[in-house]
């Protein structure tokens, strides 16, 4: 079965919009065009593609047809870019950028994966977006086409994707100075059942999972929430709570200490990426890695 690329896009368009007016005028097109476009490809294909609300949303079907039309784009911009470099006169052919998204989780997009921006900075071949989501969201991005890689802690790969360990980011539990002499002057587990803790959001399991393996119950001290990485790490610094902080995350100076040296989390990170054979996503995943490598991530082996 063919796609004619012109109802890719048509549809990956209403979807990128969220109505068919708007989609209309990304594309330059009439309304019209684009309602048949897309009644073409669903009676091609037999079933209904998008939810017609506002905004437009893609049914199950719909979700698989545009990771194909993401797919399409990126491949047929690669080869505009190609040709554009390839002595083909500007008013023939205007050079274009290949567009890659890619979900990070906030700690890695807080420590080692600004290195990335360094790498691809002279890249005029590339337009990257980068999107913020833990691995409860990255795997249904990367399904549906939203992302096309994703740095995740889930080391099982989405349908379609392949996955490689880019290394561990240690965390240790910390506090301000002058929370430790207040909450763990004694016994550290017994502060620890009664201290106030930062959470990052209400799915955070890294407190959690410490407070379970040290005070052997489920014990529920004072939780304030502060979901952005830099934010939580300022929280922790102004003695708002303890909280598991990433190493490379540590200001210095003092201004934190460790609240014991055996209170350490590791967190194996992984780049999954579509299966696709693109020059440009390739060069986003050297990047990466690359990134990975110089950051100091520990390379402990893969669980």
């Amino acid at each position: 079965m063919e796609f004619p690329a012109d109802q890719l896009r048509a549809f990956a368009a209403v979807i990128d919009t969220g109505t068919f007016d708007a989609a209309a005028s990304r594309l330059q097109v009439t309304p019209s065009a684009i309602s048949q476009r897309i009644k073409a490809l669903e009676t091609q294909v037999g079933t209904v593609l998008i939810r017609r609300g506002k905004p437009a949303q893609p049914t199950t079907a719909g979700t698989v047809l545009l990771r194909l039309a993401r797919q399409v784009d990126l491949l047929a911009a690669e080869a505009m870019a190609e040709l554009s470099g390839g002595g083909i006169p500007d008013h023939e052919m205007a050079p274009e950028r290949a567009a890659v998204s890619v979900v990070v989780n906030a700690d890695s997009l807080a420590t080692w994966f600004p290195g990335t921006f360094t790498l691809l900075a002279q890249d005029a071949r590339l337009e990257l977006e980068v999107l913020r989501a833990d691995e409860s969201v990255s795997a249904e991005l990367l399904r549906s086409g939203a992302a096309m890689a994703a740095v995740t802690t889930d080391g099982r790969a989405v349908q379609g994707c392949t996955t490689e360990f880019l290394g561990t980011l240690r965390y240790t539990a910390m506090a301000s100075p002058a929370f430790r002499k207040q909450w763990f002057a004694g016994d550290p587990a017994s502060g620890l059942a009664v201290a106030p803790v930062v959470d990052f959001d209400r799915s955070d399991q890294l407190q959690r999972s410490l407070l379970r393996s040290i005070c052997g119950s489920e014990v529920r001290p004072p939780t304030h929430y502060v979901p952005d990485s830099s934010q939580f790490v300022r929280a922790v610094i102004d003695g708002l709570g303890w909280g598991m902080v990433p190493d490379a995350q540590d200001p210095g100076q003092d201004s934190l200490v460790v609240l014991d040296p055996g209170w350490t989390q590791d967190v194996a990170l992984y780049w999954q990426r579509w299966k696709l054979d693109s020059p440009a996503l390739g060069r986003v995943s050297t990047a990466v890695r690359a990134a990975a490598r110089g950051s100091g991530l520990l390379e402990l082996t893969s669980v």
